[in-house]
């Protein structure tokens, strides 16, 4: 059943038990390891699986190959991106727009400087298309496109800031917006280029305050 979230991508099958659990997200770590030190286009099932100190036939239990792989990680990004946020959230109260799009912007960078993977695959694969995936832009969602998806789930997260007039799509410009400026601001800079990261933030303010202006 289609929820207000979208349409999920689901993994072959996910883990009840627990010794199953720890499989699973070693295989994610693993994962998010290897892609730091090869990358995308290099990274194998085989070598996953050998990493996490698994047999090679338990990743095939949960994922159908590499293509459900990153996107079981994309999806695990996203929700711990979205935990952070939340967590912000609470904490800070922003009661504005302007609010929403730093706190969003400073967890995102903050999770590309900290977390193994993250700069390869955030809520998709940062570089270009490796053998293996046929469709790197529906790894979060089989109906949106991965910007999309999270856009949505932002929208959902915001607490009726993104609800008037104009913002469900607004919203969607400023992820893609936010995606490009940030790609270049950590090509820039392996840490992202501050410079960069603060014009991100003034585009997105400006442009979601008023998004019919």
């Amino acid at each position: 059943m289609k929820s207000d979230l979208g349409t999920a991508v689901p993994t072959r099958r996910r883990p009840v038990q627990q010794r199953s659990q720890e499989r699973y997200e070693r295989l994610l770590d693993a994962c998010a390891g290897l892609l730091d030190e090869v990358g995308a286009s290099a990274l194998t099932t085989k070598e996953t699986a050998h990493r996490a100190e698994v047999p090679i036939g338990t990743l095939y239990q949960f994922f159908a190959g590499k293509e459900d792989l990153l996107a079981a990680l994309a999806e695990r990004n996203l929700d711990r991106y979205l935990d952070r946020l939340a967590r912000r959230f609470d904490a800070e109260t922003p009661p504005d727009v302007a609010g929403f799009v730093d706190l969003a912007v400073e967890e995102f960078v903050a999770m590309k400087r900290v977390v193994p993977g993250f700069g390869r695959l955030d809520f998709g694969l940062v570089e270009q298309l490796p053998a293996g995936v046929a469709d790197d832009q529906h790894l979060l969602d089989r109906e949106l496109d991965n910007n999309a998806a999270v856009a949505r789930r932002l929208r959902a997260l915001s607490g009726g800031l993104f609800d008037g007039p104009g913002h469900p799509l607004a919203l969607r410009v400023a992820m893609e917006s936010a995606d490009a400026v940030l790609k270049l601001a950590f090509r820039t800079d392996p840490a992202g280029d501050p410079a960069l990261i603060a014009e991100c933030k003034r585009l997105l303010r400006r442009y979601l305050t008023d998004p019919g202006g």
